[in-house]
Order: structure tokens, then sequence, then C-alpha cells
């Protein structure tokens, strides 16, 4: 869809989306301030975070006000119906958890409530990362779910049998050391799987200090600069090497049910993922429990640097009839009791103050969905790890105003990248010219 574009700013900051931005679109409604309302019985929200299931019943039992919680699909499925309810002008949500990557086309067209005045001195209380994440030039559109620095999860069995001390890796070129000692303990076995993920792609360039992504301060321009960025030549180069060497899983899909008895079995060895990755290891790759640990991440050079790999907000639909209910919702949610009811759940804080929580930081057991204490990571304070993780994260990374478009068709340029030996090269050129050819019609100027 077309929108005509007015003030749409981008400065970076920290975390997913890191753009602070002027913002705009066509109409006035995400600048709307909550109507009086009278009796309010029930809010709708969609969003498919297990966490919130408990948080809508506390919450509910809380307030009288019931929650109607519909997981309508993850992350872009959700988003597909998003887009359809708000272009019908009926049937959107009061509330919709929304990733920090997506947050800014939603922002920029005017769908999201500015919550701004409400959420003053909200700097304090939350990490850099997310709390960057939900503003555009000053101006609140969410409130932060949780977090996702990257992190490096390893099999240590897998590893101790190969040879390699995961704690010595500091540098990309330590990994693909290992990487070798890996793929020689059998043809099935490799250090981790990658068909092909635009998110994973997109954090690894923010990890190697890539900025392949500007929009000018007025929103009307859009710099995509793909093939002449460093971080992204950087990244690349080292992920053909493993890829040329078939020192990678490029058949497995990510979330499948193969990629997650591959990380039982140990055919899959380790991870680059957000630090939200504990529980799903724990419910859906149960056998690996006790072989695992988590470290930091490589990095080009060896020296201290990360990314954010996932992570939502929470944000009030500016067209709905009932936003200071929705409101109080998200302000129970994510800054209020249901904090501590998501964390110990399993969500990754963005909060500052369950980040040095000693529950939290001791913590060497991960529950999962059957409520069982899993000691998953051998008895390692493993969010100790992960909370230097996100101390460690990069600022000034900018997601494009059509990221969600972008990530949709990475697949379709990259993909013979990782199945038929394309250069991952051409493929990132094929897919920066669709890019440009795509903001165009939108109505940007691309440069």
């Amino acid at each position: 869809m077309k929108f005509p574009t007015r003030a749409i700013a981008f400065t970076g900051a920290l975390a997913m989306l890191v753009p602070l931005a002027a913002c705009g679109g066509s109409s006035d409604s995400g600048n709307a301030q909550p109507q009086q309302e009278d009796d309010v019985k029930e809010i709708t929200v969609w969003a498919w975070e297990p966490t919130l299931t408990q948080v809508a019943k506390d919450y509910e039992q809380k307030t009288g006000i019931k929650v109607d919680l519909k997981n309508v699909g993850t992350n872009t499925k959700e988003y597909t119906q998003l887009d359809n309810a708000i272009e019908a002008g009926s049937g959107a949500p009061d509330v919709a958890q929304i990733e920090y990557y997506a947050l800014p086309q939603y922002a920029i067209k005017g769908n999201l409530l500015d919550i701004t005045d409400k959420t003053k001195g909200y700097e304090d209380y939350y990490t850099p990362g997310p709390w960057s994440s939900v503003q555009m030039s000053g101006k609140v559109y969410g409130l932060p779910m949780d977090s996702g620095p990257m992190a490096f999860f390893y099999n240590k069995e897998i590893f101790d049998k190969a040879g390699v001390d995961a704690e010595s890796i500091k540098t990309w070129d330590q990994y693909y050391e290992a990487a070798k000692k890996i793929h020689a303990l059998g043809e099935d076995y490799y250090i981790t799987s990658d068909s092909g993920d635009a998110g994973f792609f997109d954090s690894m360039t923010w990890l190697a200090g890539g900025k392949p992504f500007q929009t000018s301060n007025d929103g009307t321009e859009v710099t995509i600069n793909l093939t002449g960025d460093k971080g992204v030549k950087t990244f690349e180069d080292f992920w053909q090497k493993l890829l040329d060497e078939k020192l990678l899983d490029t058949k497995t899909t990510g979330w499948s049910e193969e990629w997650f008895k591959g990380m039982s079995d140990g055919t899959i060895a380790s991870l680059f993922t957000g630090a939200w990755m504990p529980a799903n290891l724990a419910n859906s790759a149960p056998a690996g429990a006790g072989k695992w640990r988590v470290t930091l991440m490589p990095t080009p050079d060896g020296n201290k640097a990360n990314a954010e790999n996932g992570g939502s907000s929470l944000a009030v639909l500016s067209s709905s009839p009932k936003a200071q209910a929705a409101y109080d919702f998200i302000e129970y949610a994510n800054h209020g009791d249901g904090v501590k009811t998501r964390v110990e759940a399993g969500a990754f804080p963005a909060d500052k103050a369950s980040l040095d929580a000693d529950y939290f930081k001791n913590a060497t057991t991960v529950k999962n969905s059957d409520g069982d204490q899993v000691d998953y990571f051998g008895g390692q304070k493993y969010n100790e790890v992960l909370g230097q993780a996100a101390e460690d994260v990069l600022t000034g990374y900018q997601f494009l105003p059509f990221e969600v478009k972008a990530r949709s068709i990475f697949g379709d340029y990259l993909g013979k990248s990782y199945t038929s030996g394309q250069p991952l090269s051409e493929g990132v050129a094929a897919w920066q010219k669709a890019l440009r050819e795509y903001g165009t019609e939108q109505g940007f100027t691309v440069k």
C-alpha cells in the first residue's frame, strides 16, 4: 500500500529497531488521545507470546476486564491479518504484539497510538535497546515486552568430542576452525544451520558494524547500500567461506521438527540466536538437557560487540475505541506486575530490575511448558552471560521502514546462495535492487 509521507525520521539508537524517528503518515490518528471510556468490559489483544496467557488471566482477575487474547499467527502472519483489518477499517484489535523491526511501518502510517505523555521517565526502567526500539523522534508507540541480544548457544558434549573449547572462540576465524572440527565428526555433523534467514542476516551484519539502511530526517529518502557496506561485506566473506566448504547445514529449516531434532542429537551443534532461546530449547529439544551451554558471541576481530535478534512490543492501535483500557493492559503486562510473571515463564527481560534480580541472575534451570524446572545448561548461571550480551549491543543500526516486506522477499533473491552455489554477493545485489524498486513504488526517494 502506498502512503504519503511526512516527517518520518530515523536516527540510530540501540536495539532491533533502533531508529528514533519523526513520525507521520496519511492521517493524524496515530497521535490521537485516548477517548473517555465508560464501563469497558473487554479488550482484544492479538499476540503469539505464550507468557501473556497467565498475564491476561491475572489482569482479568485484578480489573474485571476480560482480555480476549487471540493468536492469529506469529510475526508476518499476524501482520498480514493486521494489514487486512486496517485496510478494511474494521476488525483490528485494541492491542497488538509487534516486533521491533516491524513497528516503524505501523507508526509511520499513523496506525499506533502515541503514548509519550504516559511514559515519562520510563527510560530509567527499561534497558536502552528495547526502549529505543519503541521510539521515533522521541515519541513512544509501544511498551517493550522483551529483548533479544544474540548469544552463542552450544552443545558442550559435541564440542568436547571435537576437541573444541567453545569458551575460547572469540573471533569469526576461530569459529571457522571449530566448524571444520565439528564436521570432521561425521558428514551429518555441523556447527550450525542456516537455510537463508533474513533476520539472522540483519543481526550478523549489525554485529559486524554494518549500517546498510538509512532514512532521512524528513522521511522522504531511504538509502539502501547493501553492496557498499563494510559490515555486510565482512559477514558475506565469513559466511561464504563456511558455505563453500559445506560446513553449514543448509537443508534443515529453522524452527522445524528436524531442526530441533538436530539440536537434540547433536548434529546441529550450536546456534547464534537471541537470548529468548532457552525455553524453546527446553520445550522442543528436551533430549539436549544438560549438554548445552551459552557464551558470548564471537566477533570479526575479537573485540566485544553484539546485536539484537528478535524482540517485541505491545502497542495500542490508534483505531481502538478503548484506547485507555488498552493502554492500561500493556502497562500491566510490560511495566507492572505482569513483567515478573512473564520473566519467570521464560521471557528475556527488557527492564533493568529483572536483569539485576537475584532470581533471574542466579537461575540454573529453565521452566518448560509443563511448569517443570529443567537443568538444560548443566548448572550454568546462563542469565549472567545473557545479561552481559545485552550490554554489548552496538548502537546505530537501522531497519528499513518497510522491513517486513524486505524480509519476506529475502529468500527469493538469496535462496540460491544456500541451495545451489550462487555467491552471497550476487544474491545480496539482487535483493538490493528489488528493495530499491519497492521503496520507489512506495513513494520514497531511494538512494
